[in-house]
């Protein structure tokens, strides 16, 4: 999976513009938590992890004010591990923890959530 970081604060504008083309896939992570782990893993596992791009990461302990932000911006709140699908500058779907399932981030970034 290729992902890509999440580390500044104006990268927030950039995936709302592109998100108007297609839904991007942020997942927030705690590099220290081992059910974040485990969900990263069960998405890197995926039968066809290129389906989930463009994807971005943010290490949560680096870039806490990003984690922040995507909290006031799209007012889903904060949890860890966490993943959002933005489309169109809104937040379409999000899960967390064990809730965070390949099959379903999938089939939210292709409309079918």
């Amino acid at each position: 999976m290729n992902w890509q970081p999440l580390t500044d604060l104006a990268q927030l504008d950039t995936i709302d513009a592109v998100s108007a083309e297609r839904p991007i896939l942020l997942f927030k992570h705690s590099t220290r938590c081992s059910i974040s782990s485990a969900a990263l893993a069960r998405l890197e596992r995926g039968t066809d992890a290129e389906r989930l791009r463009p994807a971005y990461y943010l290490d949560l302990l680096r870039h806490r004010d990003i984690s922040n932000a995507i909290e006031e911006r799209y007012g889903i709140t904060h949890a860890s591990p966490q993943v959002l699908v933005i489309s169109n500058g809104s937040c379409t779907f999000h899960a967390s923890h064990f809730g965070i399932v390949f099959d379903d981030v999938a089939a939210a970034l292709e409309g079918h959530q």
